[in-house]
């Protein structure tokens, strides 16, 4: 099963990778992760990945999509892999798409995740983050027992600084600017389906089952 995940901040779509990469026996592959390995395994392509970040510029799409091919290379990505975070532009789709064809493979699916703005900024504004455990609450939807205070270790609870309704809205508009290029571009090749991310975890969970049709 070779799957690519869309949505934008706060569309639950960590929460939904985890139920696909457990159900199909698949690795969960974003690129923050491989850039992060390649640097500390101090590859030649982390290396090169490197000097653009500490220049403090945005690494070329020749070397992100290198980076995406070799890691889909590796043995555990012989039966599928979901990726995340990648593609971002209908030219990083294009090339993911002559790499896999260099390799005799296709992709099976494109699910986006779906959310109003307005639900994203109400999910984003009202979590909570214990600062000891980690663990995430929200004043609506899953609020701690004891207000400011972590269930699980009875630490405080904070919320980000980029929690803001003007930060996260901006943050949005960004995504879906950026996005929906490589949206139509999935949806002309017949292969996106999108997901009420609106709905329970669980039915959302289902509804990508049923889309990947198995």
């Amino acid at each position: 099963m070779r799957v690519i995940l869309l949505g934008p901040p706060g569309a639950g779509k960590g929460t939904q990778a985890a139920g696909i990469v457990e159900k199909y026996s698949i690795p969960h592959i974003s690129t923050g992760d491989i850039f992060r390995k390649n640097i500390k395994e101090g590859t030649a392509l982390g290396t090169k990945a490197k000097d653009y970040m500490n220049k403090g510029l945005l690494v070329p799409d020749e070397l992100v999509v290198e980076i995406v091919k070799d890691r889909l290379q590796e043995d555990d990505c012989k039966n599928g892999f979901l990726l995340d975070g990648f593609p971002r532009t209908v030219n990083q789709a294009e090339a993911l798409n002559d790499s896999l064809g260099e390799m005799n493979v296709s992709l099976d699916k494109v699910i986006n995740v779906d959310v109003d703005k307005e639900i994203l900024i109400e999910r984003a504004v009202g979590r909570r983050i214990c600062k000891e455990c980690g663990a995430t609450f929200h004043v609506k939807f899953n609020p701690s027992k004891e207000e400011g205070i972590c269930d699980q270790c009875a630490e405080k609870l904070y919320q980000r600084a980029d929690d803001t309704e003007e930060t996260v809205s901006k943050r949005i508009e960004v995504y879906l600017n950026q996005t929906q290029p490589l949206i139509d571009y999935y949806q002309d090749r017949n292969i996106l389906v999108t997901i009420d991310g609106q709905q329970e975890i669980k039915k959302v969970f289902d509804e990508i089952v049923v889309a990947l049709g198995a």
